[in-house]
């Protein structure tokens, strides 16, 4: 297979991945396997935005490789991390040379036997999710069109994960609106409740039970359904 369908099945592989119900951490894995295929590098690993901004390792291509990232989260400082708050490439060709930027990460890599490293975000636009970290085992940085592969399958994988946040945000919003509409009719039901015992109509029934909701300081949701499934209305018709 040459490099154009190795190419080509890597991308089919990350799109096949963004169907309904996905899952991102199976995206992240592909696009480590796809960089550890494609390009030549030792190691890959993956940093991710939660909604707070808060980075965690998604994905890995090795134990060692976890353990790095997680060195560059606790000290607050890294090649990936850079990548991630600038959305821009970090590019450091020789590690041994460049110790004095971020020293503790530096140390562990070379432990790890990793002499150079490329940095590349996750995003699109003004959005940022996360940084992908490409390890090589010797020193000098990726050839430029490697680069351009590597943040191809960056951007594919950033597509999927904001497609997710999206999907989530809608499914969220969705269950909060079937929510006020269950809710609304538990309301209704108590309105009638209160109604039929008090000999009131349907507005003056919502009035009292808006009021009493106020006075003992419950959720109008909470004391409706006590009124249906309890059927205690005297305290809420004695105000009447």
């Amino acid at each position: 297979m040459d490099n154009y369908e190795r190419l080509a099945q890597a991308f089919v592989g990350l799109v096949d991945t963004l169907v309904d119900d996905y899952d991102v951490i199976e995206l992240a894995q592909q696009l480590i396997d796809s960089s550890m295929v494609l390009l030549p590098i030792s190691a890959a690993g993956i940093l991710i935005g939660d909604v707070h901004g808060d980075l965690h390792v998604l994905a890995s291509s090795s134990e060692e490789t976890r353990l790095l990232e997680l060195l560059q989260l606790e000290a607050g400082q890294g090649p990936c991390l850079l990548a991630y708050r600038t959305a821009e490439q970090v590019i450091v060709d020789d590690l041994d040379s460049d110790q004095q930027r971020w020293p503790a990460f530096a140390k562990r890599a070379a432990e790890y036997h990793y002499r150079s490293v490329c940095a590349l975000p996750l995003r699109l636009r003004e959005e940022r999710v996360g940084a992908l970290n490409l390890f090589r085992d010797e020193p000098g940085g990726l050839a430029a069109v490697d680069v351009a592969v590597g943040q191809a399958l960056a951007d594919v994988a950033t597509i999927g994960i904001l497609l997710q946040r999206v999907l989530t945000r809608a499914e969220l919003i969705s269950q909060q609106l079937q929510m006020a509409l269950n809710t609304r009719v538990v309301v209704e039901q108590a309105k009638g409740v209160l109604a039929e015992r008090g000999n009131i109509d349907m507005d003056q029934a919502f009035a009292l039970l808006r009021s009493y909701a106020r006075r003992s300081r419950q959720r109008l949701a909470d004391v409706a359904h006590d009124v249906v499934e309890q059927g205690d209305t005297t305290a809420i018709l004695s105000a009447k």
